[in-house]
């Protein structure tokens, strides 16, 4: 199974391709798309589909993991936020792959141990995991936790959420630990 991780955002997207056959796992790409700074959000949008779409063509992934949304604290933020993520979900929707959605804190969870897990703990964890050579930028090692805590709760990530939202997320998250090697 192929499995792109993508962590959006309107300056910066991460994306991580990895395979998983078996119980074997590993990276085949990654990478940064940065939008021209300073243009108009229109442009940045449409940067963001068109790389995308490139990326899936070049990459044909079964699935997507893309970062749910959080609640920002800054409004404006977190509408900007979520028009990159439509961006991103039009491309995958356009390509025709199964997108499949992901709580920054459940990814954290499931590589470091820490729901609340910084920057360098996601890019070192993420890097022994995948036996890369040197850590992939944020962005990037973020969209690989991503894929990666996906490849590994394998059917687990398909299951239908049923009672309380609270309770299947911390199911969620323990299974995903415990099947990490």
């Amino acid at each position: 199974m192929r499995v792109l991780g993508v962590d959006p955002g309107s300056s910066a997207t991460g994306y991580g391709l990895i395979e998983r056959e078996g119980s074997r796992v590993r990276h085949l790409c990654h990478g940064v798309l940065r939008p021209p700074a300073g243009a108009e959000l229109s442009v940045r949008l449409h940067f963001l589909h068109e790389r995308l779409s490139a990326v899936l063509v070049e990459t044909e992934p079964e699935v997507a993991v893309v970062e749910r949304v959080f609640l920002a604290a800054n409004p404006r933020s977190a509408l900007v936020l979520g028009q990159a993520r439509g961006a991103i979900l039009a491309g995958l929707g356009q390509a025709g792959v199964r997108v499949a959605e992901l709580a920054a804190r459940q990814a954290k969870k499931a590589i470091t141990g820490s729901g609340a897990a910084d920057k360098e703990q996601m890019q070192m964890m993420v890097s022994r995991l995948l036996s890369l050579e040197k850590p992939p930028p944020t962005d990037a090692a973020d969209a690989l936790a991503l894929a990666l805590s996906y490849a590994q709760a394998g059917s687990l990530a398909d299951l239908p959420i049923r009672g309380r939202r609270r309770n299947h997320r911390r199911a969620m998250t323990d299974a995903l630990t415990r099947r990490l090697p």
